[in-house]
């Protein structure tokens, strides 16, 4: 897939010097064709985000050290992600769960390993990683770090509103949700 030219120059002008994200497009290319996920993904239903595209995405989410959310939030918004994910400008993105699901599914059909050995296999054709190195040889640890950080952020997500609830109370004595019993 072709990047768009507009996000070209755009990302170029953001980032002279490059980003991790332009670098893994410019020295990758695209790694990840949507043909290496047809076990998992169909083709009949609603059309769904690009299996090859979300592969990027969970190695980028993984390079950053970034939740579901924030991640999601960078091909929203960041340039070189849509530069690196070949989007439009405009491209809205898509919602954080997307990218569990992804990961239950790739699980679900086998797929998971599939992801880690062809980005082995690229980095090693261009010569940026060797044998003989201290060096991953599974997926496991990846799919493990990105699914801790979608738990510890959905832990950081449900603490505020009770918080919130017993502030609200403090305020507003006449509470329904606490009886208007709330102590100061």
């Amino acid at each position: 897939m072709e990047i768009p030219e507009q996000t070209v120059l755009v990302a170029r002008a953001a980032f002279p010097q490059g980003s991790v994200a332009m670098f893994a497009r410019d020295e990758l290319g695209q790694v990840f064709a949507d043909e290496q996920f047809a076990a998992a993904f169909g083709v009949r239903g609603a059309p769904a985000e690009s299996p090859g595209v979300l592969a990027l995405v969970t190695a980028l989410q993984y390079a950053e050290n970034l939740t579901d959310r924030q991640a999601a939030q960078m091909v929203a918004r960041a340039i070189d992600w849509k530069y690196a994910l070949a989007l439009e400008l405009t491209d809205p993105g898509f919602d954080a769960s997307v990218l569990s699901k992804f990961r239950a599914r790739l699980v679900e059909h086998g797929l998971e390993e599939q992801v880690f050995i062809r980005m082995l296999a690229v980095l090693a054709d261009k010569g940026l990683v060797s044998a003989g190195g201290k060096q991953r040889t599974d997926s496991t640890h990846v799919i493990s770090a990105v699914r801790d950080l979608n738990r510890l952020e959905l832990a950081g997500e449900s603490v505020p509103q009770p918080i919130w609830e017993e502030r609200t109370c403090r305020l507003d004595r006449s509470c329904l949700s606490c009886g208007g019993t709330s102590e100061q």
